[in-house]
């Protein structure tokens, strides 16, 4: 099992849903360790192990868990229940939009 210590968090420029998750993460102040796949062949590898060999990004690892294209909510769901150490202290789960009540 891989070691959880940080939240890895795969982009690239000029990537869209990149920019949302990236947002959200900032708003909950979840901290991040940042991997462009454009600069980084090795951050490339790692996304495409977990994207059936695809460059999808956004793509967060934590230990040895990848989660593709996910939400802040996701990401801090995940944390809370695995590695809550990695999220601020004091930290409120975000509370989920109309949306996420009708259909969550």
């Amino acid at each position: 099992m891989a070691t959880t210590d940080a939240v890895h968090f795969y982009w690239r420029p000029g990537c869209m849903f990149c920019s949302m998750l990236r947002r959200g993460l900032d708003k909950a102040g979840i901290e991040t360790v940042d991997h462009n796949i454009w600069d980084d062949p090795d951050a490339a590898a790692i996304v495409r192990g977990y994207a059936n060999g695809n460059e999808t990004v956004p793509t967060v690892v934590v230990g040895d868990v990848g989660m593709v294209n996910p939400s802040a909510q996701q990401v801090a769901e995940h944390l809370t229940g695995h590695a809550p150490h990695l999220l601020p202290e004091g930290f409120e789960p975000p509370k989920q939009g109309l949306l996420g009540r009708l259909f969550g």
